[in-house]
Parts: structure tokens; C-alpha cells; sequence
């Protein structure tokens, strides 16, 4: 499916209606077959032991999958998440961003699914694989 919102819509539209996010995701990278976010790390992402936190990363599969709907359906700001699945695998490095890399799945007229893998900036090893299921409202 075409693109109808490049990178930097994306952003616009991300700082707009989620400031609770904004200057922390970022959209870097985004084609027909993939998407590529980052989470900017700092100390409020941080657990105890000096590892991004379990909701850090979770936060950045969910916008990720969100993001990457939208840059195919245009802005939807009510599609909601109605599934999510998330393995955490290894820990993240120290001091690195972290990437999300998406792939959306389907996309039909009222559910998506979309896949993200993350990984420490730098590194190939994923450090956790979301998938979640996007419900997306009639009429949009």
C-alpha cells in the first residue's frame, strides 16, 4: 500500500496530538515495506539497574505500530491498540538509543497488525518483538 504520510508528517503529527511522547520518538526512517523509530533514551526511561524499562519499550512498539499505520491510512488519531504481545529477550546497552523496526502485516478496512523488533542503537540483536493489532474506526 502507498504511503499517504512521509517521515517528517509523521513527527509533525506525533508532537501535535501526543505531547506526553513528543521530543522522545521519533520517526527516522520509513519506506513501503518498513518503518524505523527511536526511542530517545534518558533517565526517565531508565529501571532500576540502569536498563530501559519494560513500559519504555513497550511505549515505543505501541507508537511505532501506531505510526506506521498511519503513514498508510493518513491521520486516524482515535485507531486504538486491541491486542499486544511482547517478548522481552535481552537486555539493552547501556547508553544507546533504542530502534524500532516495523512491519506492518495487514492492514484491512477495520483491523491492522504490525510487528516491531527493537534493538539497541548499534546493534543487530533484538532485545524485544512486539506484535499488536490496531483497530481502526469506520468512516476514517
Amino acid at each position: 500500500m502507498a504511503l499517504v504520510m512521509d517521515r517528517e508528517a509523521l513527527n509533525v503529527f506525533l508532537d501535535r496530538n501526543f505531547p506526553q511522547v513528543a521530543g522522545q520518538i521519533r520517526v527516522e526512517a520509513l519506506d513501503e515495506q518498513q518503518m524505523t523509530a527511536r526511542l530517545l533514551v534518558n533517565e526517565q526511561h531508565l529501571r532500576p539497574g540502569g536498563t530501559i524499562s519494560g513500559p519504555a519499550m513497550f511505549a515505543l512498539a505501541d507508537v511505532t505500530i501506531y505510526l506506521a499505520i498511519l503513514a498508510r491510512i493518513g491521520e486516524v488519531a482515535l485507531a486504538v491498540t486491541t491486542n499486544a504481545s511482547i517478548d522481552f529477550m535481552r537486555k539493552p546497552e547501556s547508553g544507546r538509543d533504542l530502534l524500532a523496526d516495523c512491519r506492518i502485516l495487514k492492514l484491512g478496512r477495520v483491523l491492522a497488525v504490525g510487528e516491531v523488533l527493537m534493538r539497541s542503537e548499534g546493534s543487530d540483536e533484538p532485545v524485544a518483538r512486539c506484535s499488536m493489532t490496531y483497530s481502526i474506526p469506520p468512516n476514517r
